[in-house]
């Protein structure tokens, strides 16, 4: 069976850890991890956490497709039902694999929130391990101890950051990969264009990285490879899928709007996101006059606050959403988006041929 830790307060600071494993993670070149990871996609791309719309059924049907798909373990709700949520996915991944032997399901992957706020991250993090889930996201802040955690059974830890100084505190406390979080992203993001971004971690770190801002085209996956990312990391188009967890309203405004409609602030959480302007129109506030939140009312605690207008009623969004004309089922997203991949690959041949020798 699996090996479970105890997550008490007394038992974090000396965290148990398989030495043996230890040193042949310390030994393995991170370049192989991605390279290991990327074997088991059809598309180098991971379909991002979305706080509410991620569920098991959005998840399976990423991975299914052959992508990576991924939920905030702060989205089952009550914190039980985080388990019964990872046994569904095991489950139903492993009943696809057996009936599609030549195209099992991509890898799925849980997101952490590391935010001091979020009391339920050690139960959380407890049924991660439980289940040995493949790949953890962490936001909000990078712990040694939760990467152990993850390392003691053989997973993966990717951290998100905004910028090169967070990309080395998260690889210094022992993160595996990085998500660089561009400017144009959905949710928290960054303001730092991708350009410079993937340049200043490259220029230090070869281990696997994913690329985060306004990608929602086969052709954006391709340029995030070739900026020096492994993997593009891409949310909003999936909020306006079949399987998200989202209103209509919600995924039919993701269809009609454009980059112009995204509005950068503070205000709803205290942390700097992207969300759609109708959303904020439509809950009496004036997008281009809205105040400074504070970081300091920032709350994960118990599952974080669903009833705050942050997440409820203000809609979370990327800047790539003009490429969303319809709304699809999450087969049907990958499916153009392989397509525009395989043409954005010949196209570049052709352009980049008389410069390449």
């Amino acid at each position: 069976g699996s090996l479970v830790y105890c997550v008490s307060a007394s038992a974090r600071s000396s965290w148990p850890l398989n030495a043996t494993l230890h040193m042949h993670l310390s030994n393995t070149p991170l370049m192989s991890a991605a390279s290991k990871l990327a074997g088991k996609l059809r598309l180098p791309c991971i379909g991002a956490p979305l706080f509410i719309v991620s569920t098991p059924d959005l998840v399976i049907a990423q991975c299914k497709a052959g992508i990576v798909g991924s939920f905030p373990a702060l989205n089952a709700r009550p914190k039980d039902k985080l388990d019964e949520w990872l046994v569904r996915i095991k489950s139903e991944l492993a009943e696809h694999d057996a009936a599609h032997p030549d195209s099992p399901a991509a890898p799925f992957a849980v997101n952490q929130i590391v935010h001091r706020s979020n009391d339920r991250l050690m139960h959380d993090l407890e049924a991660c391990v439980k289940h040995e889930v493949p790949l953890v996201i962490t936001s909000l802040g990078a712990r040694e101890d939760v990467n152990q955690a993850i390392h003691s059974y053989g997973g993966l830890v990717f951290h998100d950051v905004i910028n090169n100084h967070f990309a080395k505190k998260a690889v210094q406390k022992g993160a595996d990969g990085i998500i660089a979080v561009a400017a144009g992203a959905g949710g928290h993001a960054g303001t730092l264009s991708p350009f410079a971004l993937v340049s200043e971690i490259r220029e230090w770190f070869d281990g696997p990285l994913c690329l985060s801002g306004s990608i929602a085209t086969g052709s954006g996956v391709l340029a995030a490879q070739a900026l020096g990312a492994d993997f593009a990391y891409m949310g909003s188009a999936f909020i306006a899928s079949a399987e998200a967890n989202a209103q209509d309203a919600y995924k039919q405004s993701i269809v009609e709007s454009v980059a112009a409609d995204i509005v950068y602030s503070s205000l709803f959480t205290g942390v700097h996101g992207n969300y759609l302007r109708p959303s904020i129109m439509a809950a009496g506030l004036d997008p281009d006059n809205l105040p400074e939140g504070d970081v300091t009312q920032m709350d994960f605690g118990s599952g974080g606050n669903t009833d705050a207008k942050a997440w409820k009623d203000i809609w979370g969004c990327g800047q790539g959403i003009g490429a969303i004309k319809e709304v699809s089922t999450a087969g049907e997203i990958v499916e153009r988006l392989k397509g525009e991949y395989a043409a954005a690959v010949a196209e570049s041949r052709a352009a980049t041929g008389r410069f390449v020798p």
